[in-house]
């Protein structure tokens, strides 16, 4: 433990060396004041406060001298503690920025499937409780050294003066580090514990608030109190069992330096009597083992923390060093106009932590011709959302090829990707931003103009632009302001916006009501030049959806079953229409029961009477 608690400190000063020489030269003037303080006040002891008592008088010259020595050196050792703490304070949090950085940059590198397998508590905790911990030592670490320093002049000090007294010391800092390399080899596995404690209830937490809706909505709010208060106790049982140690060896290692003082004075009564040594020597000594008690705990502190030092520090290395990336290719796509979407043999399967995972896609073979809809449709589990997620290159197959234009998506570079392709998921995810913002992203080409040809195509600009603020309007964490079709039609803009030649709608229009899901695909199918028209791979289960497609690709279980147009398809396929007929049975009954009576906008929004109200929440 302490071998790797001391690699990670050296890769803090490789990281901030600046800082660190800043700070470890602050803390050795410090320390090597702090021992000249000890002997400046045994002289001032020896030559001038006994000599006075005997005399009854001391020269003021002698008092003004001693004093301006004094002040000397605790001006000095202000300086001192100046530069170590400011080269230290800022060596640790330039440290847990940078890789607070290093590790979010890393998530956003690596893969989905990655992301799939970690959980998102846990992800929190790697950026932000562990960056913590790794260099929560840093801020003691400049001491300790300057603290050794101090211990060598000390120590050689104390030979000069006094061999008697000098072996006391030599006793007490042996002692120091034996109690201290007792004390981590038992923290180390409570440490470590304890971190990973701290990640599971961060992950509990964050599945809880995610899911707060479907908790609130099943009434399951005191099953997951009682979750997230299981995972709290054992949490605090860890912190206890760490506290446990810490309490039995704190004291130890405070009282050591302090029984050092005790001994010293001993001894140095004995040799003053010998006549081996003189008032001076003596106060000088035990001043020095006085004034060493802190600078000493230091060595403590840094030695007490490497143990949760480790642990952080090998959490964000299983981060840093997490393979996997997503490799593009130097293949770009000229051309412009809806791109044709290919897919040849496609096999896949989600890969576990041990590497294997169920098959999901088969021998998956279709195509999406250069400006045409297709429309996939099957059964909940069938791998529609798979698919689609291969089209955006989010996950690369196992087997068989995804081609755009010809070429495989695996060999295009991430910016030809970029701009061709565009995927809006099941889930709509908005900003804490505003709706220009949502749609935008900070992406260069993107005015006004062209956010609000996409939100048009969208079917979106009715609703923005009965909002107080149109575009300006901060839509809250996660678009709570918005319903859930405005969040859906939003999404949409946003992928709209950036003129895409392949769209692929992954059951993107469940929450909209059906004429505007209407109205959106065939906006899109006669786009005009303005906004670049594209091919369109929509994930569709309502029956006047599917009729706008100019085919339907039916799968089952992983495989393409059938493929054809909807009247095709409903008489050779029966599965495909007990489906269809299934789902509009469904949205029929749906219809039925929230039909508000011409309570819906003008701009055929979703909700109705919510989106009313969340338009007037919205503008208040």
């Amino acid at each position: 433990m302490l071998a790797k608690g001391f690699r990670v400190l050296g890769h803090a000063v490789r990281d901030e060396p600046h800082m660190f020489v800043v700070s470890v030269v602050g803390s050795v003037l410090f320390s090597i004041l702090t021992i000249a303080t000890a002997f400046v006040s045994g002289a001032v002891v020896g030559r001038i406060v006994v000599p006075a008592l005997d005399r009854g008088h001391v020269a003021t010259g002698t008092l003004l001298l001693a004093g301006l020595a004094i002040l000397a050196i605790s001006l000095g050792k202000i300086v001192g503690i100046f530069g170590r703490r400011l080269g230290a304070g800022a060596m640790q949090f330039n440290l847990q920025a940078k890789y607070r950085r290093a590790v979010t940059r890393r998530y956003l590198r690596l893969p989905l499937a990655w992301h799939q397998r970690h959980p998102t508590g846990t992800l929190l905790s790697n950026a932000n409780a562990d960056v913590e911990s790794a260099w929560y030592p840093i801020a003691p670490f400049p001491f300790a050294v300057g603290t050794v320093v101090m211990l060598v002049v000390a120590v050689v000090s104390l030979f000069v003066t006094d061999w008697a007294m000098a072996l006391v010391g030599v006793a007490i800092f042996p002692a120091l580090l034996g109690v201290n390399v007792a004390y981590s080899r038992r923290m180390a596995p409570r440490v470590a514990r304890a971190q990973q404690l701290r990640a599971e209830v961060s992950a509990v937490a964050h599945e809880s608030f995610d899911g707060a809706l479907v908790i609130k909505t099943m009434g399951r709010e005191a099953s997951e109190t009682e979750r997230f208060a299981a995972k709290a106790v054992e949490l605090r049982d860890a912190m206890i069992q760490v506290g446990r140690v810490r309490a039995l060896f704190d004291p130890v290692l405070d009282a050591l330096p302090s029984a050092g003082t005790l001994a010293v004075l001993v001894v140095g009564g004995w040799r003053y009597r010998q006549g081996a040594a003189d008032v001076s020597e003596v106060v000088s000594v035990a001043f020095l083992f006085t004034v060493l008690a802190f600078p000493v705990r230091a060595i403590g502190w840094v030695l007490a923390e490497l143990p949760r030092s480790v642990v952080g520090w090998e959490r964000i290395r299983h981060v840093l060093d997490a393979e996997g990336d997503t490799v593009y290719g130097d293949t770009d796509l000229p051309g412009t106009g809806p791109a044709a979407l290919r897919f040849t043999g496609v096999g896949f399967a989600y890969a576990a932590e041990d590497g294997a995972g169920p098959g999901v896609l088969t021998d998956v073979t279709f195509d999406v011709p250069a400006g045409r809809t297709v429309a996939l449709v099957g059964p909940t589990g069938s791998g529609k959302s798979t698919i689609a997620a291969l089209a955006a290159r989010l996950v690369d197959p196992v087997s068989g090829v995804v081609e755009l234009d010809g070429a495989d998506v695996r060999d295009l570079t991430q910016d030809a990707l970029v701009r061709s392709t565009a995927l809006v998921a099941q889930v709509p995810f908005v900003f804490d931003d505003t709706i220009r913002g949502n749609i935008t992203l900070d992406r260069p080409g993107i005015d006004d103009g062209a956010a609000w040809r996409a939100l048009r195509l969208a079917q979106a600009d009715g609703f923005v632009g009965h909002l107080a603020d149109g575009l300006d309007t901060t839509v809250g964490e996660r678009g709570t302001s918005l319903s859930g079709g405005q969040r859906q039609r939003l999404t949409i803009a946003r992928a709209l916006a950036g003129a895409p030649r392949l769209l692929v709608l992954d059951d993107a229009t469940s929450a909209v009501d059906p004429r505007v899901e209407a109205a959106i695909l065939a906006a899109l199918r006669r786009a005009d030049g303005a906004t670049q028209p594209a091919s369109i791979l929509v994930v569709a289960y309502r029956r006047a959806t599917i009729a706008l497609a100019d085919e339907v690709v039916y799968v089952e279980r992983g495989r393409v079953v059938a493929r054809g147009t909807h009247s095709e398809l409903l008489d050779r396929a029966p599965g495909y229409a007990d489906l269809v007929t299934a789902y509009e049975k469904a949205e029929e009954e749906r219809e039925r029961e929230h039909a508000f009576d011409g309570d819906r906008l003008d701009d055929g929004s979703d909700d109705g009477l919510d989106d009313r109200l969340d338009e007037k929440s919205v503008s208040a």
